[in-house]
């Protein structure tokens, strides 16, 4: 049959959208065409945790005369996920009304059931991260203070040609046994803070800043201890207050599934004297690793041996970590707001509650962000589902679905489906959690974004020859147009926009470590630049992008169009990826373009492969 007989997404179909909290009533209400001659309807429900339910809907209405209207109340007391569809019975027998193409519903005797989030009455999230501008910083390669630095390790490779390529050739074994610093550090990052501010920046993002080995520092080697190219904890209080003076907050990165091989705690490399975990069982970091057989067979991440994991279970580690005077309280107190938790599905429940509790105790805004890269309402990992967002252990998490689909529609230039996949997210997100994900379009763990843009993601690379980058000048043209078009889309979006450091200054590089170079101080794009200090701008500007409700409004023909709405104002954002100009008809005259172009009554006029930001006030 033709016709939609739910839509999860329509308010007289389901009411509120989207995820709910427990004890939050919601109503269901299906439309059938009377030509079915139904006569019963039930929601059916089947909780993950729990037995399936079945509620009987009320005959509610005719309207017009072709279609009849029946709906039904439902109150979850548990949090979790729900899975519910709905049965109806016909004198020719019985059917199913099941989810197919997004959030719509058909009568078919098979098919997926429909998501309910619920989540706990009690959840909130931090207010000063929402309709802000995060920036990730690299700490190695962002600026170098120029300062002298103290206790560096006699093995380290450091660097005096700021710009130059990184390191990364690995050994006869195929190990990379020496890594390059090119000595940025945290008073580097803190003379740059005015510049950030001018982006509009509320929230910086560090990776890993304790002492470590590599350059990355995920292995980390002791996590009470600023690693020595970086400077001091007096450097990094010192950055925190600075940062709180332009209303800018710091969030570290926790490494916490596994250390270093050469750390304090496993120390097999003996760098830290006879003891660790590796040298004796009578450590007292023993019971936090997994040896199959002592010492040399152990449990690693992803099996790298440098990277040996942790027993995240253990009350040892727990308490050392989580404690009262464990390691997030330790940077809390420092002057961190907040915590970017690295592979964060691979972290088990027991370590993120105990986690969750120990950040809020100490500071209840604290924002805490989750590195997981699909759906994180549904996820299943460790043979069960995943509770992140259900309002005991994350905030918010790193956004790599709305990343996708960005990209995708710059490379493809598709638009059908866009608003649909970010549709999705928005509904089976809590909203304080949609409120302050991080959308990010390119991170340390991939290409970078003008490189993706520019070569259409078509770059090759292989194990012995990384893609490093280096675009011609068409190239890197092509790739900055799609880059204000995509950006422009991410700044307007649910959620909080991050800028990967470089990229707004149109950082070229390829992949690891080649996404890693250094910040290109001297030979900035300073058109991209202001491009994104007047998106910042944007933002500031317009209470919507705190938490206004995202209304898709059309993606097809290479042009994706979506408003963001709250009681005042809606912004709404069309993006045309189409290689020519087009005349946009908008849904009611009123709108303001706030980017420049021309509006004429309801219709846009908007050039080939730009993105249009206007403005519509109420009353």
């Amino acid at each position: 049959m033709d016709f939609i007989p739910y839509n999860s997404r329509l308010g007289y179909h389901k009411s509120p959208f989207g995820a709910v909290r427990e004890g939050e009533k919601v109503t269901f209400r299906i439309v059938l065409p009377r030509s079915i001659c139904c006569i019963g309807a039930s929601l059916v429900i089947n909780p993950d945790e729990g037995k399936p339910d079945v509620y009987p809907m009320t005959w509610e209405r005719m309207e017009g005369r072709d279609e009849e209207w029946w709906s039904v109340s439902f109150t979850p007391e548990k949090q979790g996920l729900y899975w519910y569809h709905f049965a109806i019975a016909q004198k020719s027998g019985g059917n199913l009304i099941t989810r197919y193409d997004g959030s719509t519903g058909r009568i078919s005797p098979d098919g997926k059931s429909f998501q309910l989030t619920v989540y706990s009455k009690d959840f909130t999230t931090p207010d000063w991260i929402k309709g802000s501008v995060i920036y990730q910083i690299f700490p190695d390669r962002f600026r170098n203070s120029g300062e002298k630095k103290c206790e560096i390790p006699a093995d380290r490779v450091m660097r005096s040609d700021w710009g130059g390529d990184p390191m990364w050739q690995p050994d006869g074994d195929g190990k990379i046994t020496k890594y390059d610093f090119f000595g940025g550090d945290l008073k580097g990052i803190e003379q740059k803070l005015d510049y950030l501010e001018s982006l509009g920046v509320g929230c910086v993002y560090l990776n890993p800043i304790f002492e470590a080995q590599s350059n990355h520092r995920y292995d980390t080697a002791n996590y009470e201890k600023i690693d020595p190219v970086l400077g001091t904890e007096k450097d990094f209080k010192n950055l925190c207050r600075e940062a709180e003076k332009r209303n800018i907050k710091i969030v570290l990165d926790g490494v916490f599934s596994h250390t270093g091989s050469d750390s304090i705690y496993f120390n097999k490399e003996k760098r830290y004297g006879e003891s660790g975990a590796y040298n004796s069982k009578e450590s007292p970091y023993a019971d936090w690793y997994k040896f199959e057989e002592f010492p040399d067979k152990y449990a690693c991440w992803w099996g790298v041996d440098i990277l040996p994991e942790i027993d995240e279970e253990n009350d040892s580690y727990i308490e050392y970590i989580a404690g009262e005077n464990g390691i997030l309280r330790k940077w809390l107190r420092a002057g961190a707001s907040g915590w970017r938790l690295d592979v964060a599905d691979e972290l088990p429940d027991k370590f993120l509650d105990a986690l969750r509790s120990a950040v809020k105790d100490e500071k209840q805004d604290a924002y805490i962000l989750g590195e997981v890269w699909e759906d994180a309402s549904n996820k299943i990992s460790y043979s069960q589902r995943r509770r992140y967002l259900q309002g005991a252990q994350l905030d918010s998490v790193m956004n790599y679905p709305f990343a996708d689909v960005l990209i995708g529609f710059a490379i493809s230039g598709i638009a059908e489906g866009f608003n649909n996949r970010v549709s999705e997210i928005c509904e089976n997100y809590p909203k304080p959690a949609v409120d302050c994900l991080m959308n990010h379009i390119g991170t340390h763990d991939t290409c970078r974004v003008l490189n993706r843009l520019a070569t259409l993601g078509h770059y090759e690379s292989s194990h012995l020859e990384r893609y490093k980058g280096g675009l011609d000048g068409n190239q890197r043209e092509w790739g900055k147009t799609l880059l204000k078009l995509i950006s422009s889309m991410q700044f307007t979006l649910p959620g909080v926009p991050c800028i990967y450091y470089g990229d707004e200054a149109g950082a070229d590089g390829g992949e690891d470590p080649f996404n890693r170079g250094c910040y290109p101080w001297g030979e900035e794009d300073e058109e991209l630049i202001e491009h994104y200090r007047f998106l910042g701008r944007i933002r500031k500007e317009h209470s919507v992008f705190k938490d206004g409700e995202f209304v898709p409004v059309s993606d097809a023909l290479g042009c994706v169009a979506y408003e963001r709405r709250n009681g005042s104002e809606a912004i709404m954002t069309v993006a045309n990826r189409n290689n020519h100009s087009i005349v946009y008809v908008l849904p009611e005259e009123g709108y303001v373009s706030l980017t420049g172009e021309t509006v004429k009554g309801r219709e846009l006029y908007l050039e080939k492969e730009t993105a249009a930001i206007l403005v519509r006030k109420y009353g």
